[in-house]
């Protein structure tokens, strides 16, 4: 019998990670302005947080991921990221919530991080040398036809507006 209550207790402990619910009220919110040609999108996920801006003026983008206490910044693919007027048309029509439910699949974005701090965010345009000002700062490359699967180093997966997988690999994240 006391096996069997130890047993019992041991099994609880060790399934109910497995078991347990772990998704949190993930939320994004997107703001569009088209004057300025940027679109900021935020992800409200507690500690998980992040803020990326997209500049089309400069064709820069940035991510601040509020628990590494940092930015990325790279070139915007723009075969992959939305216009600004689709991502206006989008805001508009409050799709973001849907979780892409019923659209395309997501595009997928690879991305490697340069371990070495950025110097000038002042080259990245004004948005996203505010937005990323106080806080290391490291310049992501696109890496073409990459997969998850082979590559060897840590690896960060931020699904945006469910229209767009983006993969950070390596330098910061490996800490």
């Amino acid at each position: 019998m006391k096996f069997t209550i130890i047993f019992a207790g041991l099994l609880g402990v060790f399934l109910t990670p497995v078991l347990g619910d772990y998704n949190t009220n993930e939320e994004q919110s997107l703001s569009v302005n088209s004057e300025h040609n940027l679109a900021n999108i935020d992800n409200n996920n507690g500690w998980d947080s992040w803020n990326t801006v997209w500049d089309y003026e400069s064709n820069f983008a940035a991510i601040r991921l509020f628990k590494k206490k940092a930015c990325i910044v790279h070139r915007m693919n723009r075969d992959a990221v939305p216009s600004l007027q689709a991502l206006d048309t989008l805001s508009k029509e409050n799709k973001v919530q849907n979780k892409g439910q019923g659209g395309p699949p997501p595009k997928d974005l690879m991305y490697s991080i340069n371990p070495e701090k950025v110097s000038d965010l002042n080259r990245f345009g004004k948005n996203i040398a505010s937005m990323c000002r106080g806080v290391p700062t490291y310049m992501a490359e696109e890496i073409q036809g990459a997969n998850l699967f082979a590559f060897s180093e840590k690896c960060l997966n931020i699904n945006i507006l469910w229209i767009l997988n983006t993969s950070f690999c390596g330098g910061i994240l490996s800490n």
